[in-house]
């Protein structure tokens, strides 16, 4: 089947990388396993991040002309028409303009991936992306929700509440070795994680915070990312001393040969989503310690393959951290398991099979 995707706040094939881009791919990568044929529909980004009602309407009129070219074209040249369109992640600063439009007028499913809704946002700047979130979601055939803290607001809004459709995170599990358990020198911590101001920021904070507890006991602190905010994060991980060592930004085979060398992620996750680098790390089989935000809790299972500490809480977070940086058998047990259950429930061959299966019976609805 030919599947215009689409993703509105960045294309997979944007220049700059990030957690979004990277699902984005997966999500590419996913489909083509499953059999299809997905291509990028259009590279037209509906972000807003200032709240400036102006641009909000001019991106809006350019996705709606946009869309009408798109059906145009495809009506003109029906062999390279798609038989599905498919959205990821749509929320209130980065509506989908182009998807409701075009399958309504070709007439095919349309499907939606990681939308979310929330009434606090009806009104205010964003107000237009809000009603353009739910004019889409209302519209979906199905939508396709990694996080669980989505689905009450995206519920009510859907025509049959079997049209919510929970499907796991992913990430390929083959591109990230197994780590060697067998050192002896102090536990080497790890985070994996963008630089930049709002709540990235707070999570290293946090973190400095935290680990400025544990000063007693040995451990060190790798940290690989980069960002806008950089010194901001120097500046509160400077009391921890030579204990952290910065890596920059890794590309993937970077971050995951990092990942091999650590013994435990720690990540505060503060507003996250649900959080690809806990993914990736329980992929290599080092357990979690991260915040207990959004649909974290969704991909790292207290007490099995990592723990888990509330929003916001230094102290918490500190007594987790300490807790498996003294015990190296709990490390290596919750380390197995969390490898074990990313190759389980998260692998892109699992889910690559899981919307191969929502995609047929989307196809024989339409056929019916």
């Amino acid at each position: 089947m030919r599947i215009a995707f689409y993703a509105p706040l960045k294309p997979p094939d944007h220049a700059v990388p990030s957690g979004d881009r990277q699902i984005a791919r997966l999500f590419v990568e996913a489909l083509r396993q499953g059999g299809h044929q997905p291509f990028v529909a259009s590279r037209l980004r509906s972000f807003d991040g200032a709240g400036d009602a102006r641009h909000q309407a001019r991106i809006g009129a350019l996705g709606q002309r946009t869309a009408k070219r798109l059906v145009k074209r495809w009506r003109e040249r029906p062999g390279t028409a798609p038989e599905l369109w498919f959205t990821y992640h749509l929320y209130y600063k980065a509506p989908d303009w182009l998807g409701p439009a075009a399958s309504a007028a070709l007439g095919i499913p349309y499907v939606a991936v990681e939308a979310s809704y929330a009434g606090k946002r009806a009104a205010g700047p964003w107000a237009d992306g809000h009603r353009a979130v739910e004019r889409a979601v209302r519209r979906a055939d199905a939508v396709v929700g990694l996080n669980s803290a989505d689905r009450d607001g995206v519920l009510p809004l859907l025509r049959d509440p079997a049209r919510w459709i929970a499907l796991p995170p992913f990430l390929d599990a083959a591109a990230y070795p197994a780590r060697d358990p067998r050192r002896a020198d102090a536990p080497r911590l790890i985070v994996v994680a963008m630089m930049r101001d709002g709540d990235k920021l707070e999570s290293y904070r946090l973190l400095a915070a935290a680990l400025a507890q544990l000063l007693d006991v040995p451990w060190s602190l790798d940290i690989v990312g980069d960002g806008p905010a950089r010194a901001e994060v120097e500046a509160a991980l400077a009391p921890l001393g030579a204990r952290v060592t910065y890596y920059g930004a890794l590309d993937a085979a970077g971050v995951a040969a990092a990942l091999a060398q650590a013994d435990l992620f720690v990540w505060p996750a503060i507003n996250e989503a649900f959080g690809m680098a806990l993914l990736e790390a329980q992929a290599s089989g080092l357990p979690v310690v991260a915040g207990a935000s959004g649909g974290v809790g969704d991909i790292v299972v207290p007490g099995t393959t990592g723990l888990l500490a509330p929003p916001g809480d230094a102290d918490a977070f500190a007594a987790a951290v300490r807790r498996l940086i003294l015990d190296p058998a709990v490390r290596a047990a919750m380390g197995l398991a969390a490898a074990q259950k990313v190759r389980r429930e998260h692998d892109l061959p699992v889910a690559a099979a899981r919307l191969a299966g929502l995609i047929e019976t989307l196809g024989r609805k339409r056929a019916a």
